[in-house]
């Protein structure tokens, strides 16, 4: 991966410059040292608009003009500095320079985290490696020019620790349903705890069994591969909030019994997304050393047919004792979750209480692909979320929870049915269903990331990994620790 260094000075070198702009740009006089006599006709000329690229050359220095937008949209900085990576990869060289003296410590980490994404390639099981990128090369070093030396120095090492996380978790969603079975998240999460000195606990069939965890394993029971239960747990210095995350690890989703059309039914490799921003931010948090006590649970299966596999009118128990009944095998996810959220509590009992979900097409009819959305008990907790989607442009939007909705859920013949009476609505009725089991912690919320876990980009011909749920909890956490 490239090395970066710092300096606070320009001086004219072989290396191709970086100089990104913001829209509207006010004060040009930093920039005249490398643009000379262009400046005039620069800023008549560049809007500085999110993505916007000119080339040119100053005194035989290659200098790429790139337009960012106002700054304040992380996403927007972020993409465009992906993008240029990305889709002008053959044009860089490994060794490029980055002039940010007039950019926010802030917008240097995201220029950073978008420049090193671009490094991630979807293609890891053709047969032919793709071309790899000039940043991975060996010699790949980047100058980054910047007046405060150590802040910039943070975010550098932020952006990029970012990045990294956020393109392992990419990878594990992205993966095909046969490559990532849930022994190998399992193993993700063994491995990354030990390279970042946390604490992996995993359970296995045997011991899922042992324990009672009953929703989890009827979804378990149409599948070729068993069940894994996973337990991360980090403890930074000095920690005085404790906040418990549960994750959907649903490695692939045919619907069970009451199977999915076949249309898209390939990108349900991606039913793991919650479980993919859980194991992505308990990492990140150790990275960057967070005085936070985070636990992370993942309850992991795919959802296959089989003659073993859970029937509509079929009661289920779960870990918490509370019984359901089975109204449609394709509302797996909050059978496993319901699991996570009770051992969460009785084995932690955390301050905060999180779940995140690819739950439900009813939350993507509802905000498309720019919204997860939001639900939760406790107001601060929820207007806490939302600034984080703000700062970070992975974006909530709170939607009601009123009783009324719980009607919906009432079962004749057990605790609860997992799916509601109605065809609408049923984003709000998976998060009552999921209220159900959190055994009214006061502080809980759920996240439904359907829309935004996976889609459409330029990165890829088809969806793909968005690793949404990373930067956004990450940021939250910090929210939490600044408030204390």
């Amino acid at each position: 991966m490239i090395n970066i260094s710092i300096t606070r000075h320009w001086a004219l070198t072989d290396r191709v410059l970086l100089l990104p702009i913001l829209q509207d740009q006010d004060d040009w006089s930093t920039f005249k040292p490398m643009l000379g006599g262009q400046i005039d006709l620069l800023k008549t000329h560049l809007s500085g608009k999110k993505g916007e690229i000119h080339w040119l050359w100053q005194d035989g220095q290659a200098i790429v003009l790139l337009g960012i937008g106002d700054g304040t949209n992380a996403n927007q900085v972020i993409r465009a500095f992906r993008g240029l990576a990305h889709r002008q990869a053959t044009k860089l060289t490994s060794k490029i320079a980055l002039f940010a003296t007039h950019l926010t410590t802030q917008q240097l980490e995201w220029a950073i985290n978008g420049l090193i994404l671009s490094t991630y390639r979807i293609g890891s099981y053709k047969s032919e490696a793709t071309e790899a990128h000039p940043f991975l090369s060996a010699d790949a070093t980047a100058i980054v020019y910047h007046e405060g030396e150590r802040t910039a120095k943070t975010a550098i090492q932020k952006g990029k620790a970012t990045a990294e996380t956020q393109m392992s978790i990419m990878q594990l969603v992205n993966a095909p349903s046969n490559k990532k079975v849930p022994e190998v998240l399992a193993e993700w999460a063994r491995q990354s705890a030990k390279a970042n000195n946390y604490t992996a606990t995993i359970f296995e069939k045997e011991k899922i069994e042992e324990i009672g965890l009953h929703g989890l394993l009827s979804v378990n029971r149409g599948s070729e591969y068993p069940a894994r239960f996973i337990i991360l747990e980090y403890k930074g210095e000095k920690a005085t909030q404790k906040v418990g995350l549960v994750g959907k690890g649903v490695t692939f989703d045919t619907g069970g019994v009451s199977i999915k059309g076949a249309a898209n039914m390939h990108f349900m490799k991606s039913d793991m997304g919650g479980a993919g921003a859980v194991l992505g931010t308990v990492e990140l948090a150790a990275k960057l050393k967070l005085p936070v006590h985070l636990i992370g649970i993942v309850p992991a299966t795919d959802n296959s047919v089989d003659a073993l596999s859970i029937k509509p009118s079929d009661v289920i128990d779960t870990y918490s004792g509370k019984t359901i009944e089975i109204i449609d095998t394709d509302a797996e996810g909050r059978l496993i979750l319901a699991d996570g959220l009770t051992y969460m509590q009785k084995h932690y009992q955390p301050d905060v209480l999180i779940d995140l979900a690819t739950l439900t097409g009813s939350a993507v009819r509802t905000l498309g692909y720019h919204a997860g959305a939001l639900f939760s008990n406790d107001d601060s907790l929820a207007k806490a979320l939302e600034a984080a989607g703000e700062t970070t442009g992975e974006r909530l939007w709170q939607l009601p929870m009123w009783s009324v909705y719980g009607e919906e859920l009432h079962s004749d013949v057990a605790d609860i049915r997992n799916l509601g009476t109605r065809p609408m609505s049923g984003a709000i009725h998976a998060a009552k269903f999921l209220e159900f089991f959190t055994d009214n912690h006061p502080k809980w919320a759920h996240m439904d990331i359907a829309g935004v876990a996976f889609s459409e980009a330029e990165f890829s011909k088809q969806k793909s990994s968005t690793a949404y749920g990373v930067r956004l909890l990450v940021a939250y956490l910090e929210g939490l620790v600044d408030a204390d």
